[in-house]
């Protein structure tokens, strides 16, 4: 056809076309029918370093998401392990509260049986009493905490613990002291790995945004088919290779303005891992130390133990000979079930600190625990989708063990 008019406009920004576009059109003329079909590829050649920080940003967002999904995986776990050393906890403080309870039972009764004799006043009748009062008021505080233990574990869970559980031990650590924990923690806590990558990210995004000010390159080919008005009968083929260099000059100051954006993120980010190590750090160190003082204080429980249960046994032997009071025995009972209670929860403190050293130094996840599950391959799933330009990633999930649901297929 004929050009009947001329439009002139002027690009300030980048021009820069994408993708696989596939044009028809069809116009209709005055005199006739012509037809024209058009095909444009068009491809970037080089894009002032977009296209690759783009790609690198993908791939450092990727390895973010990985970190973060080993530390919500890790805080699951941990608060499972906390929840199962508090149903065991609880369980073994009811049981001394309930033999504390039986105990103050026989004492009432030796001493109405002794003031029946006359041999006691009714002071110490009211003091045996007074105890067992109390002994009753600590046995319903004790299952009244077990069941909350139980509800916790549940929600957590899916179900209630079994009626015997198996009394968890401390964990085995690859780590021999503060430093070598806090040094773990700094090299492989994954919120500080996913911390770091984002800062890696927020760095390639710094990039893409320079890219803006930077010369553009691409190559366009196209090709068309035109056929003529009936009367002529004419049909044209023809195909062009088109070079296109784009320089941007002014584009009103909105590059810079996102330059400075990404910049400032990129502190932010940057401030975050700083962030996250001293925390991921502080932890580690925090934990080491409690468990080395919870295990001196289990040490210290059971010889306390032992010296409270020969108290026991000589002031109530004092007792039958009329030198010590049922006052002393009391007392005497008491002592040896503080220790006791103590010592239940000095073993629990020992293990949860154990595991928490595990949680800041990145070893507790299910690998690390040798749990018989199966495990969600993030790697086989990005191999899967890393070139797909079609799809939602069902096929993806389930190479890489995930149920459409979001739980783990073919687990034990």
């Amino acid at each position: 056809g004929r050009v009947t008019g001329v439009e002139k406009y002027y690009t300030t920004g980048i021009s820069q076309q994408t993708g696989l576009p596939v044009t028809q059109q069809t116009r209709v003329p005055e005199n006739g029918t012509e037809k024209i079909a058009q095909l444009t590829v068009s491809q970037p050649i080089y894009t002032g370093g977009k296209v690759t920080s783009q790609t690198r940003q993908a791939k450092n967002d990727v390895y973010a998401a990985r970190a973060q999904l080993l530390s919500q995986e890790q805080t699951v776990f941990y608060s499972v392990i906390q929840a199962y050393v508090s149903v065991v906890t609880d369980q073994k403080l009811l049981d001394l509260q309930e033999n504390n309870q039986q105990v103050m039972q026989r004492q009432v009764h030796d001493t109405r049986t002794q003031f029946n004799l006359g041999e006691i006043t009714m002071t110490s009748v009211a003091q045996a009493q007074a105890s067992l009062a109390q002994a009753e008021q600590q046995v319903n505080v004790a299952q009244g905490n077990l069941e909350i233990a139980r509800e916790n574990f549940r929600q957590l869970v899916g179900d209630y613990p079994a009626a015997h559980l198996v009394p968890p031990q401390p964990l085995v650590l690859p780590v021999q002291g503060q430093v070598q924990a806090g040094q773990a923690a700094l090299k492989n806590n994954p919120d500080v790995i996913a911390a770091e990558f984002s800062d890696a990210s927020a760095k390639d995004a710094v990039d893409v945004a320079f890219s803006a000010l930077m010369p553009q390159l691409s190559l366009q080919a196209s090709a068309y088919n035109q056929s003529g008005s009936s009367g002529q009968n004419i049909f044209t083929r023809g195909a062009s290779l088109t070079g296109q260099l784009t320089v941007p000059l002014y584009q009103g100051g909105q590059e810079y303005s996102t330059i400075r954006a990404a910049r400032a993120k990129e502190q932010q980010a940057f401030a975050a891992v700083l962030v996250a190590q001293r925390k991921a750090y502080s932890n580690a160190a925090q934990a080491w130390e409690g468990m080395t003082s919870s295990r001196g204080a289990v040490l210290a429980a059971n010889a306390e133990i032992k010296a409270n249960a020969i108290a026991l046994d000589g002031t109530e032997r004092e007792e039958l000979v009329g030198t010590r009071t049922t006052l002393d025995v009391l007392n005497a009972q008491q002592s040896l079930l503080n220790a006791q209670i103590q010592q239940v929860q000095n073993i629990s403190q020992m293990v949860n600190y154990s595991y928490n050293i595990a949680l800041a130094i990145g070893r507790l996840t299910a690998r690390d625990l040798n749990l018989p599950v199966q495990e969600y391959d993030d790697q086989k799933y990005y191999a899967a989708v890393k070139f797909a330009g079609f799809g939602t990633g069902g096929e993806a999930d389930r190479d890489a063990g995930l149920a459409p649901d979001g739980t783990m297929l073919n687990t034990p």
